[in-house]
């Protein structure tokens, strides 16, 4: 009957048959349709997660104009000199040099610091952070002195700046050299579309004086004046361009060899025009004075505010002798507030006093200001992302290297700077927690701005948000809590309250990001299994690159040290929740999870090695590795070295003695009586593990990857090297038992006592050997290693000097 029925009636049948097939194929593809949308936005959701910011008060609630105290400073770390203020669309201002006796058809041009420049010494002697500077060059046979004094004033102030040149002195019998000619610059530089920068001159090429019109500043003018011997000639350049990078590259390509009567050889200059390549249309956005001379000779430059002409005294300006007694008044206050903080006159000789006044000066006086985008990936992101536009007010950790902002080094930075400015301190904590995305991840290293970039190689320029980085923060802000706590400092709960969200955000990304497969465990991230040429995957996340983990990575891994620093992020907040006085249950879970991290029979459970009495990581490990040389082809270059595994890995601890085995004792986490506490202090001191004469080195030598190198090219760098940073947290740590009752209270004293002993002289030893404090020290006669000046981390020398944990 069906059949029957559809051969009677055909075009109702199929008319219904094809109309249910058709609403089936619709609301399937629908339905489709609706899922992939849904899952496409999640998607397109969780790609912005990475550069959404937290959704949270920002931090910093005054910038630019409203805090004038700090509007201009040396805020340009990568030069030698350098003035800038603080705002996302800057003035640029910067000193340049060179003798004019090229090498090698170069000009030898200083500028950037670099350590291939190889300058004897470049350091500020004394510098506030606000008011004033003061630093010494020491570049072959020239002596150069740069100094600048702010006033404050309209829209930002003024301020002057002075370079002196004078010929090196040399001890008797030695006889001086005759100074040989050399050139200074000088130069404005600004933004094409926004700034507006004109030249006055005298006599064709000499620059009188640089006029522009900024935002903020309005109208103003930089003045030259001099002294000293005549100059040989003056010459200038107003051009174009593109950004601060650029800068070298057109002083090389428009300067020209001129023959000067009553000189044997050419001698360089600019060209004493105007030179706008391609565009004859664009305004100069970059106006540089030459001035070359015989030392010694000294050039003021002034920056004034063209609006304040009616009301500045003629005989009052800030150049000369009032110049001079401004500056000195601001050295005095400078040494009387050291003084009074630091306490080190009783202690030590004149000489090594100085030295922390320099040291301190360097940390405060290398805070950049930076303004730019990251470049960032996340877990979801197919391709690299831009950051949102961030301004960062920061130190760095050598201007001549490391001339940015670095996430694990900042917490260490404002330890001592907090001590000197607890205003600057925490403003620079507000930027960087402003920098925070939704998901609680602060990129690691900031590199902010062209003239940043040009300074990072290309593999380090991208930032990925599962990589953290140490908390370091939470070590400057309990340094906060605990100066409020005691009245060194008034209470600003205003500052504590907006931090305190933020704070909670980074915390809930550890937990959520870096936690380890078993409870309470946790694992850096950014370890590549993969890693065929390494002899131990890095852990650059954990701030201690080369330290070596567990050999194969994997999920099962727990890392001693991040357990640690959560523990110290979980104390940190119950203490400010107990200060904001929030009702218990908004805090008493930190307070739980502290208790629960520094229970020591799970920590020993989880961490602590019996075989080898140590605190140790734990993983798929073997300590048979070594890196063997492959074969190339014939007429191929040759290949690198990769790993071999000589025995096969097994889950075991990693019984790796160095820093992150002390990490209990430097997070204070161990019970005063604990049996492994009066193991760490009695193995502590021993020379053949870590301790040395000049502080404790990074990795045992009972190590078998002890001093190895992690690739053909890399050398070792936290395995065996001495790091003033981790030494001065072990110094604290030590302290800390040594003020507490139990049975190794003396111990720890005596250990605390000697350790600093060590790591103070050999740090000073080698500023007066070298004229530079260091990254790193070597761990068998002291030296110096990496990059200098590193007055970053290393500058906490000054704490260990003054007692100030």
């Amino acid at each position: 009957m069906s059949v029957e029925r559809e051969e009677n009636y055909p075009p109702i049948g199929k008319i219904g048959l094809w109309d249910s097939k058709f609403k089936l194929f619709m609301g399937s593809n629908v339905l489709i349709f609706a899922v992939v949308i849904g899952y496409l936005s999640v998607l397109h959701q969780k790609e912005a997660d990475v550069i959404t910011p937290l959704n949270a008060p920002h931090m910093v609630t005054k910038s630019g104009l409203a805090v004038p105290e700090r509007y201009w400073g040396s805020y340009r770390s990568n030069l030698y000199f350098g003035m800038k203020n603080r705002h996302p669309d800057p003035l640029n201002f910067g000193l340049m040099w060179f003798n004019q006796k090229p090498s090698a058809n170069s000009l030898n041009v200083r500028h950037w610091c670099s350590q291939r420049d190889g300058l004897q010494r470049y350091s500020w002697l004394k510098h506030d952070g606000v008011n004033f500077g003061e630093q010494t060059i020491i570049d072959g046979n020239l002596n150069i002195t740069t100094s600048f004094v702010k006033r404050r004033g309209l829209r930002g102030g003024e301020w002057t700046a002075r370079i002196s040149v004078e010929p090196v002195k040399v001890p008797p019998p030695k006889v001086a050299r005759d100074p040989e000619p050399m050139s200074l610059f000088f130069y404005a530089m600004a933004d094409i579309e926004t700034h507006n920068l004109s030249v006055n001159l005298i006599e064709k090429t000499r620059v009188e004086s640089i006029q522009g019109s900024s935002p903020d500043i309005g109208r103003w003018r930089l003045r030259f004046l001099g002294d000293g011997n005549d100059p040989m000639k003056y010459s200038y350049l107003s051009t174009v361009v593109p950004g601060p990078e650029d800068i070298i590259e057109t002083l090389h390509r428009t300067v020209r060899a001129v023959k000067l009567p009553n000189h044997p050889v050419k001698l360089f200059f600019l060209e004493g025009k105007v030179f706008i390549p391609d565009d004859p249309v664009k305004e100069p956005n970059f106006v540089t004075t030459q001035v070359t001379v015989t030392p010694p000779y000294t050039m003021e430059v002034l920056f004034q505010n063209v609006e304040s002409d009616l009301d500045r005294e003629i005989d009052n300006e800030l150049q000369g002798e009032v110049y001079t007694k401004e500056l000195e008044l601001h050295k005095a206050k400078f040494d009387a507030k050291f003084d009074s903080l630091f306490h080190l006159k009783e202690k030590y000789k004149p000489e090594d006093v100085q030295t922390a006044k320099a040291v301190l000066s360097n940390m405060v006086g290398s805070i950049g200001y930076f303004h730019g985008r990251s470049l960032v990936k996340g877990p979801d992101n197919r391709e690299v992302v831009l950051y949102w536009p961030a301004s960062l007010y920061t130190a760095v950790p050598s201007r001549s290297f490391f001339p940015r902002g670095f996430l694990w080094d900042e917490g260490f930075h404002n330890l001592l700077i907090s001590k000197w400015n607890p205003e600057i301190s925490k403003d620079i904590i507000s930027h960087w927690l402003d920098l925070m995305n939704k998901n609680g991840w602060i990129p690691r290293e900031q590199i902010l701005g062209e003239e940043a970039k040009a300074a990072v190689p290309r593999e380090f320029i991208v930032q990925r948000s599962t990589n953290a980085n140490p908390p370091t923060l939470f070590l400057a802000v309990q340094t906060l809590l605990n100066m409020m706590k005691a009245r060194e400092i008034p209470d600003d709960l205003e500052f504590v309250r907006r931090a305190y969200p933020r704070l909670q955000a980074i915390y809930e990304y550890f937990e959520r990001e870096q936690n380890g497969v078993e409870d309470t465990t946790y694992r850096w991230r950014g370890r590549d299994p993969d890693a065929r040429t390494e002899l131990n995957p890095k852990t650059l996340a954990s701030g201690l690159d080369d330290f070596p983990r567990a050999s194969h990575p994997t999920d099962e891994e727990r890392h001693i040290d991040l357990r640690c620093w959560v523990a110290l992020m979980a104390e940190v907040l119950a203490d400010i929740g107990q200060k904001l006085e929030l009702p218990e249950s908004l805090h008493k879970q930190y307070r739980e999870k502290q208790e629960v991290l520094s229970n020591n029979d799970l920590l020993n459970k989880l961490h602590w090695s019996e075989d080898a009495k140590q605190y140790s990581d734990y993983g798929l490990h073997t300590d048979d590795v070594m890196l063997v040389k492959q074969k190339s082809k014939p007429g191929e270059p040759p290949l690198p070295m990769v790993r071999y595994t000589i025995k096969a890995p097994r889950k075991r601890f990693v019984n790796q003695l160095g820093y992150v085995s002390l990490f209990p004792l430097i997070m204070r986490l161990l019970d005063p009586d604990s049996p492994q506490l009066r193991e760490i202090l009695q193995g502590l001191d021993d020379p053949k593990t870590m301790w040395t004469d000049y502080g404790l080195r990074s990795l045992s030598q009972t190590s078998k990857l002890y001093n190895t190198r992690n690739t053909e090219h890399d050398p070792p760098y936290w395995r065996g090297n001495i790091w003033i940073n981790i030494n001065f947290l072990v110094i604290r740590g030590l302290r800390h038992y040594a003020t507490i009752d139990g049975p190794h209270k003396a111990l720890a004293g005596s250990l605390c006592d000697r350790l600093r002993a060590n790591v103070v002289n050999n740090v000073l030893k080698e500023y007066s050997r070298t004229g530079f404090i260091w990254e790193n020290y070597d761990d068998f006669s002291g030296k110096g290693h990496g990059s200098h000046p590193f007055t970053g981390w290393s500058a906490l020398v000054v704490l260990l000097m003054g007692e100030q944990y």
